[in-house]
């Protein structure tokens, strides 16, 4: 059995300010969208978050851009959101900027226990600026150190009360590999069901990476609609 909040704020309670999260998703999709509400709430700040992108300026992660909660963005792209820009533009935030696939393999090899890697993805770039770079078969590579959190805030479909989880579709995204990286995961997921329901061959997240679970349901807004005239 795993810890299973009543609410959002009582699973974001040992939260404190200055510390380094993984918040899931991609753009809007696979967001834990209430624990990132429980956070503007508790107002916790000077925080460095590590996620693909900044959500949007009035929902995700923008909220705790807006105000001002977020002192550090490790991430891929600034995305849609104007404020994200604004706050970069005017050295309001640090950001650190990685490609999309070194971002993924820093947060799996924290999880995996694994220290650095050398990629040749950024090489000749900003991007290697201050890192070693290194010749493998006439070709440069830069090293990666790898990254990992103080806790993990992800999102999944259902869950098992021992803590394996299962995803939905392209909603799995970042989450599985922050579920290991983080030293303590937060799980906010749509259905918990009883320990053995679920099929072994479809858990995506074993339970030895999980240590809560928030039950909780999501507005799950589009990011860019596009419809026919």
């Amino acid at each position: 059995m795993k810890a299973i909040y009543s609410s959002a704020e009582e699973a974001v309670q040992q939260i404190q300010d200055g510390m380094t999260l993984m918040v899931g998703g991609f753009g809007l999709v696979g967001i834990p969208e209430r624990l990132i509400l429980a956070l503007v709430e508790k107002g916790v700040k000077d925080l460095t978050v590590i996620s693909n992108n900044c959500g949007i300026d009035d929902w995700g992660l923008g909220l705790l851009l807006k105000n001002k909660q977020i002192k550090k963005m490790i991430g891929s792209y600034v995305g849609e959101n104007k404020e994200f820009e604004r706050q970069v533009l005017s050295g309001e935030i640090e950001v650190e900027l990685t490609p999309q696939g070194t971002l993924a393999e820093k947060i799996r090899a924290g999880g995996a226990g694994i220290p650095a890697f050398f990629t040749p993805a950024g090489v000749g770039t900003t991007v290697a600026d201050g890192k070693e770079i290194r010749e493998f078969d006439g070709k440069e590579y830069v090293l990666e150190e790898a990254l990992r959190a103080d806790f993990a805030l992800i999102r999944a479909a259902k869950a098992d009360k021992f803590g394996n989880l299962i995803y939905n579709k392209t909603a799995q995204n970042f989450n599985p590999m922050m579920a290991a990286a983080g030293k303590f995961t937060i799980a906010e997921v749509e259905e918990i069901v009883e320990t053995g329901d679920l099929d072994p061959n479809t858990i995506q997240t074993p339970s030895i990476y999980v240590q809560g679970l928030l039950q909780a349901s999501q507005e799950k807004r589009i990011e860019r609609l596009t419809t026919r005239s």
